[in-house]
């Protein structure tokens, strides 16, 4: 039997882009955030926010963004600086959380530069810059966090990514590495923290690996 809902109090996660930025298994952390919402409780439910004006995004507690190939995010990437940068940002600074992977992460940052040098400017929500790097990085990783409260102080996944991402100081890194490459293979960064925002190269599923991190973004 689950647990009983407390006064119908309402959770709800916001996943931008469901039909293009969902590589790697991503639903899984959806269907994580959900279940686990209602474990804890709440009466959870989904907002898919794909391309066009988003009207709900006032009212969700945690957004996810996943990644997708680089002709998937060429598609999202006007809509995302036009129709979701100004709602996304007045919801974070309202108390709302992302978790950003892979893909997302990058674009939440303030560029991605390609292996030719073109440049495509992110919405800078994450100080991060990335750049294409000449090799993939694939395979798993494990990296130690320093969040507070969580029952684990480490997170396990699969990353698969060519971008190097390199952190500015208005963000902290996730953790750090202890096996794997990580943001960039250099630095032993993973992943980045700023404020209420998450960005990761964590897959796997991320959340159903890692379900107190889960947690953690339910609270």
């Amino acid at each position: 039997m689950g647990a009983a809902i407390l006064g119908n109090v309402k959770f709800t996660v916001g996943w931008l882009y469901p039909d293009l930025m969902n590589i790697y298994g991503d639903r899984g952390n959806i269907l994580t955030l959900l279940k686990r919402a209602e474990w804890h409780g709440l009466e959870a439910r989904l907002v898919e926010l794909g391309r066009g004006a988003a009207t709900e995004m006032q009212d969700v507690d945690v957004f996810f963004f996943g990644g997708g190939q680089d002709r998937e995010q060429a598609l999202i990437y006007d809509d995302l600086r036009e129709f979701k940068q100004e709602s996304l940002q007045r919801a974070v600074d309202d108390g709302a959380q992302i978790l950003a992977v892979c893909g997302g992460y990058q674009l939440l940052g303030h560029y991605y530069q390609t292996a030719e040098g073109e440049r495509f400017d992110g919405i800078g929500m994450l100080d991060v810059k990335t750049e294409a790097g000449k090799k993939r990085f694939i395979g798993d990783v494990v990296v130690q966090t320093g969040f507070e409260g969580m029952v684990h102080d480490t997170l396990v996944g699969f990353e698969n990514h060519s971008g190097r991402t390199f952190l500015g100081p208005g963000a902290q890194r996730l953790g750090k590495v202890l096996m794997g490459k990580g943001n960039n293979g250099s630095d032993k960064t993973e992943g980045a923290v700023q404020g209420n925002i998450i960005g990761t190269y964590l897959h796997g599923s991320l959340l159903p690996k890692n379900p107190h991190l889960a947690d953690h973004l339910i609270g």
